[in-house]
């Protein structure tokens, strides 16, 4: 700790704060209060231990003064003229322990000063406690809805939420699965421990390793030092393994066996450790294929699957996207009247291809666009929009880029889905229109998750 020691008596303050350092503080000195306060007002103190008679201001005084401007400092009191209600009066005005100045009783203060230590680490940790708590509270507030699909999976997740088991969040995109994870976790009794959260499609192979379970000093070049990995940070509490489906599968069998056992190694290192931690993953992709392909391992695949939560895409779920509007503009200092009528069915008339994540960023685009202003349907820039509103685009047209620019993977998957439904599904009609061979038209498809390689395209040679 960061000790102040004040006493009029110079030599008893300075032997006083040398023994201190001896026991491993960080310890200064001051003569009298006066001194005390401008030591205060310059530096960070963690306790202030002060004789009790001195000149003004005496040691209580002092007390009251540093309680009034910084109540976290713990103050000991030390005097030579041990009295019981001078105890119990510097003890009520806030003292957390009181000394008598007889003999060596440096032994004393160190234990004293060692309870206050334990004391603060508790008050610290407990503040972070609550302030994870409170930010997980706030996160789950985030799966708003009342859309019959989102109190489906909503009521799954809070069933199993209460168990320790393994849950599978599957969905598209930026459908809110971290948030569900989230939800999860601070529903259950491991609300208290970390939550952790790895995006395995993030990180090459060798980094990820590292990240999940952690190397020794010298395990490989760059390692200087021993690191514990993601397992061990979130011991105690929930470890969420986003896009899953990324991993690569020489690390799945390692992930599968601290799945079953509980106990894994760190890179470069011969100890097991054992570690108390609730799994949660997430995907966006088809892993019963991934499984038949042989890129994921089946026990793995069933080890992660125990109770899956498929979350609904925010196209079937259009009731919710009022009460995730407002939701947005609140995080952002705006009410729901911030959007006007009109927008508010342009909103709820668009697919969203994005999900969630696009509606969030639509809104925060519209919000820079409109400025102090009612937020109207030209403030929405919806991906496509730009080729929607222009249907005689032909050879050399460009498209106006809006203020607030545009996703340009989003705009392709929306202009495919859009040649898909003016050619009625036929996919070589659907070509022609977007100008493109069907070889191409099927790749883009593919990238977008709109076509399973190989699907149709026996059946639809013979169609055509």
């Amino acid at each position: 700790m960061k000790v102040l020691v004040v006493d009029d008596e110079v030599k008893n303050a300075e032997l006083t704060a040398a023994d201190l350092r001896d026991a491993g503080h960080d310890a200064d000195y001051v003569r009298g209060g006066n001194e005390a306060l401008k030591k205060l007002e310059a530096s960070r103190y963690d306790a202030v231990i002060t004789d009790l008679r001195m000149p003004a201001p005496d040691g209580m005084a002092l007390l009251d003064q540093i309680k009034q401007r910084w109540p976290g400092i713990v103050v000991i009191m030390m005097t030579a003229y041990a009295h019981l209600d001078t105890a119990r009066t510097a003890l009520k005005h806030g003292a957390w322990d009181y000394v008598e100045k007889e003999g060596d009783f440096t032994d004393v203060l160190v234990r004293a000063l060692a309870d206050a230590a334990e004391r603060l680490t508790l008050q610290s940790a407990n503040a972070q406690l609550s302030a994870q708590v409170a930010s997980l509270k706030r996160d789950s507030l985030a799966v708003v809805g009342d859309a019959p699909a989102t109190l489906r999976s909503l009521d799954m997740a809070l069933k199993v939420a209460v168990t320790d088991s393994t849950v599978m969040l599957r969905g598209e995109s930026g459908c809110g699965k971290d948030l569900f994870a989230r939800t999860i976790h601070a529903a259950s009794k491991r609300a208290a421990g970390p939550y952790v959260k790895v995006n395995c499609g993030a990180l090459p192979e060798a980094l990820l390793e590292s990240e999940l379970f952690g190397h020794e000093k010298g395990a490989f070049t760059g390692a200087v030092r021993q690191k514990p990995g993601r397992f061990e940070d979130a011991a105690g509490g929930t470890l969420f393994l986003d896009e899953i489906g990324e991993l690569p599968i020489a690390l799945q069998a390692k992930l599968l066996q601290v799945i079953e056992e509980k106990r894994f190694t760190r890179v470069g290192g011969n100890q097991t450790l054992q570690v108390d931690v609730r799994i949660l993953a997430a995907t966006n992709r088809a892993l019963e294929e991934m499984v038949a392909e042989r890129s994921f391992r089946e026990d793995l695949f069933f080890r992660l699957n125990v109770f899956p939560i498929v979350l609904p895409p925010l196209r079937e779920r259009t009731g919710d996207i009022p009460k995730l509007a407002a939701h947005f503009l609140r995080t952002r200092g705006a009410t729901a009247e911030k959007l006007s009528p009109a927008a508010a069915r342009a909103l709820e008339g668009y697919s969203f291809p994005g999900n969630i994540r696009e509606l969030e960023h639509t809104l925060e685009r519209a919000m820079i666009l409109a400025g102090a202003d009612t937020i109207e349907p030209e403030h929405l820039l919806f991906a496509g929009s730009a080729a929607a509103k222009s249907p005689s685009f032909g050879p050399g047209w460009v498209p106006e880029i809006p203020e607030g620019g545009l996703d340009l993977e989003v705009l392709e998957r929306e202009l495919i889905l859009k040649a898909l439904e003016r050619a009625n599904g036929n996919k070589s009609a659907a070509a022609r229109l977007l100008g493109l061979t069907r070889r191409t038209l099927y790749s883009r498809m593919e990238k977008h998750g709109l076509r399973k390689p190989g699907e149709g395209e026996e059946s639809e040679a013979a169609a055509e």
